[in-house]
């Protein structure tokens, strides 16, 4: 008997020893130590040992279990001690070292250009709204003196859902929108985007945004019109920028102008940018045809109003001297970035 544990003794250190893994330390205590394993294996066997042999033989067990239990132990300590360590180097940082950089994101020119806008007109007393890009013709056409078969269609020929719900064509929805509401006076801008079938080119695409503006109340003439752009245009394209008003026809204002502004690129001496003339377009603008007011339910004889429309694209190109929209929404990093 003392022969067969001093062999599982021996046997169990061997194997302790030359192993590895916490899984090899598992099974040596299963084949060693378990219900089957080999000292249970003798203790059973006690049976066959006289009374007088057994206490000695049962002591001798319990000692070479708890030796193997104490190795076992000790082994499996030294094991997690070295895979922490090893964890710990596979995961030191060096804090000498350069930091990984990380791309950080920034507004699009044309989110700075409106942000822009929006201040301006905002420090005038304006309010910021916003309407649905899906929209009743009613709102985009009629009630903004373009009845049905009316020239003015084709040019703003636009993408339809139905015969009566189109992609809008103009933020000048939003204003019949507000107008139809009656809460005068009104002194809003409306930014958003719109929808045309244009082709894509330098200066057009068939998705752009543009920034209507709309004033009425009792007693606003064109002279506050004038006066609310030369504001506009020296706070965002500069305090030199002059402005001027260019007789033109739009169904929904009348009178109605196109206005022009100094070039801010030769302050009016005539350059590439401005093809010489010392002059940009910049918007069109007008007095809100009285017909537009009656059909809103504003009485045109007690209130009257103006309105404007800004291309937010083209003014971005103009402020930031890009000469292609495209550039805008191909989102070339190499260009964006220089925003």
């Amino acid at each position: 008997m003392k022969e067969m544990l001093q062999k599982i003794r021996e046997e169990a250190d061997r194997r302790i020893a030359e192993s590895s893994t916490p899984e090899a330390l598992d099974e040596i205590k299963v084949a060693v130590l378990g219900k089957k394993g080999e000292l249970t294996a003798l203790l059973k066997g006690m049976k066959d040992l006289s009374p007088e042999e057994r206490p000695k033989v049962g002591q001798a067990v319990n000692e070479v279990r708890a030796e193997i239990e104490a190795k076992l132990d000790e082994k499996r300590t030294a094991m997690r001690r070295e895979l922490l360590t090893a964890k710990m180097k596979r995961e030191t940082i060096d804090v000498t070292l350069p930091g990984t950089r990380q791309m950080r994101g920034h507004k699009h020119p044309n989110q700075i250009a409106l942000e822009d806008l929006e201040r301006v007109f905002i420090g005038m007393g304006y309010e910021v709204v916003d309407g649905p890009e899906v929209e009743y013709d009613r709102y985009n056409f009629e009630l903004l003196n373009i009845p049905e078969n009316h020239p003015a269609k084709d040019e703003q020929d636009t993408f339809y859902i139905t015969k009566d719900i189109l992609l809008r064509t103009q933020t000048s929805s939003v204003q019949a929108r507000i107008m139809e509401k009656g809460d005068l006076p009104i002194k809003i801008i409306s930014p958003g985007r719109v929808f045309r079938s244009d082709e894509v080119d330098a200066t057009h695409s068939p998705s752009f945004h543009q920034v209507e503006g709309l004033v009425v109340g009792k007693g606003v003439t064109m002279a506050d019109l004038k006066g609310t752009l030369d504001q506009f245009a020296t706070s965002f394209f500069g305090p030199k920028t002059k402005t001027k008003l260019r007789p033109h026809h739009f169904p929904f204002t009348e009178p109605s102008a196109e206005v022009d502004v100094t070039c801010f690129k030769c302050a009016g001496k005539g350059c590439g940018v401005c093809k010489g003339s010392g002059w940009i377009e910049i918007l069109g603008c007008g007095m809100v045809h009285p017909h537009v007011l009656e059909m809103c339910g504003i009485d045109p004889n007690v209130y009257s109003g103006f309105a404007f429309g800004i291309g937010l694209e083209r003014v971005a190109l103009l402020k930031y001297e890009i000469d292609d929209m495209r550039l805008l929404y191909e989102n070339d990093i190499r260009f964006l970035e220089q925003f």
